[in-house]
Order: structure tokens, then C-alpha cells, then sequence
């Protein structure tokens, strides 16, 4: 079979290239997939540079998730049929084949494109992880920022259906229109200064008790700065690349909990993450989540397809088209 690899980590449109290697069989467990469409994400970057939470052994081929038709079934699977199309989390998804235990597949309905089935776990299902790992109440107020970012837009769409207050940031005042465009509200921009009053507008001066940075550097402090005394800041993401920076004040006055969440390693059990993936589902079934793909690439022309997920200003993500669904 066709797959994407890497000998080395490096810059992706350096190490990768794509080779034939063995078809994988599915064990005790498992299923065997045939990918139809895997998305590029940061996080596979990120590991292809060796600048993960996790470094593969090498040779590796990359990939995190996907959705495709099962072709065998290991000893054991009894939930999902061969010829069925599944989606979920997986490794080595950017290949013709790719394996995956089969209890993180998920059947897809007919009505959900290929182009949202295909990116149901990185961010929707982290941003319902991340609803659940915060421990909020109903009428509770939290604070993120890269509110215009895949993952803020989502949570600021599946706070409100739990009954928890959103107030999302943004670093250019033109997103704030932007994501009005979408029904997504109670957005402030940081680029005018007063912004924090804008914000104390929003909440009625309701206390903000859970503050997501996704930025790093100076992120951080900018969402602990409106949150409310004995918040918790979490730790979302690092899209600037920078250590992030709290001021002494923060911490000592405020009595600040920090702490990260990695939705790789999630504090929820198996039966949690299978009901909000099943949610997930259902939503994209009825049509309430439509995730876009800006280009699609062939597995051989991973070095392309990588370069183009890099370019700024795409409305979707790029993603590995493997064989064509049946």
C-alpha cells in the first residue's frame, strides 16, 4: 500500500515523502480501515518536527484520524461490520490502510460528508472534553481566547447548549464581525484598548471562574486578567510557540489554579468519550455541524499537501485523500 512517512523529524515538507509498505493486519480488537480522507492537523506537524508531547519510533507515518470503510475485522469486534464506513482517532492514518481499535470507530451515517466525518475527535470532541473537564455549572461564565481559532468557535457553539455563559477573545477587531457572521456572540477584541470593560459588559460583572488560553506568551495573562479571584487558568493550546507569562500579581493576589489539558490523555472515561463522539455524530446527521475541508492532496504529494496547510487565511482545514469510498 501508499503511505505518507518520515526517517526523521524535521520541518514537515523536508522529511516527508510518501513509499510503499506492508498493508497492516487487524488483531484482537482492531480494525482495518481503508482512508478515504485524513485531515492535516497542528498536532501532527508537531510531531513530525519531534516537538509533541510524544515522539514515534522511526520510521513513522503519520496521521491521527480519519474516516474510511472497514476492510477486517480483528477477533473480538463485534460492534462494526466490514464495508461499514467508521470514523475516529487512529495513528498512521495517512496511508491507503491504517489501523485503529475499534472501539474508538464510530459508524457515520450517509448524510455526514466525508469532509466533517473525517474531523469529528481533534477539535469537536476535544472542545466537549474540554465542557466536561472544566467542571462548570449551568449559568456559569468562562473566558477563552483564539476565539476565532477551530476549537474556540466550537466551544463557544456547545458551552451555550450546556447552559454555560462564553465570553471569547480575539486579537483583531474584524474577527468580532466574523464570528457574528456565524451566530457566535459575546466576542471581544484585545486590539482597542478598554477591551476588559467590554468584557465586565458582557458579564454583568458576573464572576468568570474558568479561563482557556490557547495562545501562550501573553495569552495567558490577558484571560486571567478578567477572570474572576480562585479562577482556574488551563492550558488549551500554544499557537504562538511562546512560554507562557503570568504576571507575579496574578498568581499571588488572585489565587490562581493553573493547570493543562491535553486531549490526548483527557481525565474521562472511555464511556464519557464514546457519548460525546456519539453526540458529535448525531449533530453532523442532522446537519448542525459541518466542518470544511479547503483542499484535498494525494498521499504522494504529502509535501505539498503540508506547505498548503501552513498558508494563512484558509477557511478549512487540508486533508489526505486516500482511496475513494464505495
Amino acid at each position: 500500500m501508499r503511505s505518507a512517512i518520515y526517517e526523521t523529524f524535521g520541518p514537515p515538507q523536508q522529511v516527508l515523502h510518501s513509499a510503499e509498505r506492508d498493508k497492516p493486519v487487524a488483531g484482537p480488537g482492531q480494525a482495518l480501515v481503508r482512508m478515504v480522507l485524513s485531515p492535516i492537523h497542528n498536532h501532527d506537524l508537531a510531531t513530525i518536527a519531534g516537538n509533541y508531547g510524544f515522539k514515534p519510533s522511526l520510521p513513522a507515518v503519520p496521521g491521527t484520524e480519519a474516516v474510511g470503510v472497514v476492510e477486517a475485522l480483528g477477533a473480538g469486534v463485534t460492534h462494526l461490520a466490514v464495508g461499514q464506513r467508521v470514523a475516529g482517532g487512529a495513528a498512521e492514518t495517512w496511508a491507503e490502510y491504517y489501523l485503529a481499535d475499534a472501539q474508538r470507530l464510530v459508524p457515520v451515517p450517509d448524510s455526514v460528508s466525508d469532509e466533517t466525518a473525517c474531523q469529528l475527535v481533534s477539535m469537536p470532541l476535544s472542545a466537549k472534553m474540554l465542557l466536561v473537564d472544566l467542571q462548570l455549572q449551568p449559568g456559569d461564565w468562562i473566558v477563552q481566547n483564539a476565539g476565532n481559532g477551530a476549537v474556540g468557535k466550537l466551544v463557544a457553539q456547545f458551552g451555550p447548549q450546556q447552559g454555560i455563559n462564553v465570553v471569547s477573545l480575539v486579537r483583531r477587531d474584524a474577527a468580532v464581525a466574523e464570528l457574528a457572521s456565524l451566530g457566535i456572540g459575546n466576542v471581544v477584541s484585545t486590539e482597542s484598548a478598554g477591551w476588559q470593560d467590554r468584557v465586565r459588559a458582557i458579564t454583568g460583572g458576573a464572576p468568570i471562574v474558568r479561563a482557556v488560553d490557547s495562545l501562550g506568551g501573553t495569552g495567558a495573562d490577558q484571560v486571567v486578567e478578567v477572570a474572576a479571584q480562585g479562577a482556574e487558568l488551563v492550558s488549551f493550546g500554544a499557537m504562538t510557540g511562546e512560554p507562557i507569562t503570568l504576571t507575579p500579581a496574578q498568581l499571588l493576589f488572585k489565587g490562581l489554579t493553573v493547570r493543562g489539558f491535553w486531549g490526548a490523555k483527557p481525565r474521562l472515561a472511555g464511556e464519557v468519550i464514546g457519548r460525546l463522539l456519539g453526540e458529535l455524530v448525531a449533530s453532523a446527521a442532522k446537519g448542525e455541524l459541518m466542518l470544511p475541508i479547503e483542499a484535498e492532496f494525494q498521499i504522494a504529494d504529502v509535501a505539498r499537501a503540508v506547505a498548503a496547510s501552513g498558508e494563512p487565511g484558509r477557511k478549512g482545514k487540508v486533508a489526505i485523500r486516500g482511496m475513494a469510498r464505495c
